[in-house]
């Protein structure tokens, strides 16, 4: 599978911050999030507000001073619809400079979009977390999931020396539409292909 399009990656991000809210929605903020060690949800809930803002400006305009303390942020009354709020403005920034323009990334220079498959995979973990906190249904779109990990396997590849070695693993999705991975440790880092693999 390529990397979704500019339209599947936003309407993810809508769908994941919303699920997000829905699954806080009457919890207790000061309740520690067990998936985000240290963190209470009112952290959690300022970094799903605060981080799509700060990459906005990002995609906006340029290199930022660093990356923001989500200790610090102070969700509003109406937090939910500051949530929203803040995803949305994402969104339009990527559509506004257009997504394969190149901007600064935590990584080097990249398409716009990459902030935008950024914070939708970010998000959705985090949904999760919302949801195991709380006891309720977590659901993604099976794509949008498969496209986490491949983004999590580049990152990997590109970035982790620590994992030289020898060896791969196979990974396959339940759903028979959706390809796997193959991961290999080789002497110069983490390399992977879409693939199932071989059963041993």
């Amino acid at each position: 599978m390529t990397q979704p399009h500019i339209d599947q990656l936003a309407s993810g991000l809508l769908t994941q911050i919303a699920a997000f809210a829905d699954a806080v929605d009457g919890a207790d903020w000061d309740a520690p999030v067990p998936t985000c060690p240290e963190w209470p949800l009112r952290v959690l809930v300022g970094h799903l507000g605060q981080a799509p803002r700060w990459a906005a400006g990002i995609v906006r305009g340029g290199t930022p001073d660093g990356i923001p303390d989500p200790r610090e942020a102070v969700p509003p009354r109406d937090w939910r619809t500051w949530l929203l709020a803040g995803a949305s403005d994402l969104v339009e920034a990527v559509r506004a400079i257009g997504p394969g323009t190149q901007v600064w990334t935590l990584t080097g220079p990249g398409p716009a979009s990459s902030w935008l498959r950024q914070r939708t995979h970010d998000t959705s973990v985090h949904a999760v977390d919302a949801a195991l906190l709380t006891g309720v249904p977590y659901a993604i779109e099976p794509d949008l999931a498969a496209d986490a990990v491949t983004q999590c396997l580049e990152l990997l590849s590109s970035q982790v020396a620590a994992l030289r070695g020898t060896g791969s693993i196979g990974l396959r999705p339940a759903e028979q539409s959706i390809e796997g991975w193959v991961i290999t440790r080789t002497p110069t880092g983490v390399s992977w292909v879409r693939g199932r693999g071989r059963r041993t």
